[in-house]
């Protein structure tokens, strides 16, 4: 399944859900090709997280993906990462083939399942990057032992989870009202949908971006070839509500910062029949966009703040060059 997630918390995630019903064919025969090793971290009682190695050397770099998400949605994204530093990803509890415990799912409790990685896995003061919801776990760790961390990154991801201001919380509400009323989003076709294949070829086309396949396969536990993955999602509702309970509150931090935003985001391609309300809520957003990045500025007055133009929530896949390079100069000063 797969999240098409806007910068807002849940619980209005699930008015943004595309739902994909497709038949799963030669399950069996796949194999992710992406360059990384799997290893689980024992990080609480009964609770293990899955974490990528994808080697390179150099400082390491800490990939924390967003909500819906595992570290696989970063299988294209790490490996050119890794041509200068030794990357790893972690998928949080709740998701993928992480545990799904009954609890644990407040933001620091969060933050401190990525500390326990950092222990087991021996990183001294690695760079941590979080995209969207992502961004929470980061500023849990950066603001509470910013002695463990050298820098923090946050892609598209330093709204109210991760930065706590006024505009951000409004932005999130309203977000959630206006953009809930609108008509459905662009869906594919059904000839789309037949398989993981084709369902990725109507992404690019359409949005001019696609999630790994392994990220698709990894967020579905479709070991039925004729399950969708609407009845296949492996995370149950219940950890997006206690995430949505558990949310921090977090000030500035004192690590150096890059955080790359998108405004305004390419939500023209997600309505492209366009009413008077749906131009009048995209011009309200981008508007509110701009609030949240100014306050994130005001707030974390040393840190770097990058805008891209149009570009889509999951930065690092539709603006990959981009956010390489700004990544590289940013982390440049700490090697």
């Amino acid at each position: 399944m797969m999240l098409r997630l806007l910068p807002v918390r849940v619980p209005f995630i699930a008015a943004f859900l595309l739902v994909l019903t497709f038949a799963v064919r030669g399950q069996e025969r796949w194999r992710d090709p992406s360059p990384h090793k799997t290893r689980f971290v024992t990080v609480d009682t009964d609770v293990r997280l899955e974490v990528l190695d994808w080697g390179g050397r150099g400082r390491p770099v800490v990939l924390i993906p967003g909500l819906g998400n595992t570290a696989h949605v970063y299988d294209d994204f790490a490996p050119k990462l890794a041509r200068d530093y030794h990357v790893y990803g972690i998928t949080r509890r709740g998701f993928g083939t992480s545990s799904i415990p009954s609890s644990g799912y407040d933001a620091d409790r969060l933050g401190d399942d990525v500390l326990a990685v950092l222990d087991a896995v021996k990183l001294t003061r690695p760079v941590l990057v979080g995209h969207s919801l992502g961004g929470e776990e980061v500023s849990s760790v950066a603001t509470r032992h910013p002695g463990r961390v050298a820098a923090a990154v946050y892609l598209d991801g330093g709204y109210e989870y991760a930065f706590h201001s006024e505009a951000a919380v409004h932005y999130r509400d309203e977000a959630a009202r206006r953009l809930q009323s609108l008509p459905p989003r662009v869906q594919p076709d059904p000839t789309d949908l037949a398989t993981f294949a084709t369902y990725r070829a109507w992404s690019l086309r359409t949005f001019g971006y696609a999630q790994p396949e392994s990220e698709l396969r990894q967020c579905c536990d479709a070991a039925d070839p004729n399950a969708s993955p609407r009845q296949a999602f492996r995370t149950p509702g219940t950890v997006i509500s206690a995430i949505d309970a558990g949310a921090g509150r977090y000030g500035s931090v004192s690590v150096p910062v890059l955080a790359i935003f998108v405004s305004p985001h390419d939500y023209d391609k997600t309505w492209p029949e366009k009413t008077p309300e749906i131009n009048a809520t995209l011009a309200w957003e981008r508007a509110a966009t701009e609030a949240v990045i100014e306050a994130f500025q005001a707030g974390m007055r040393s840190a770097r703040v990058v805008r891209l133009s149009g570009a889509n929530h999951y930065v690092f896949l539709s603006n990959e060059a981009e956010v390489l390079h700004e990544f590289r100069r940013f982390a440049s000063a700490f090697r």
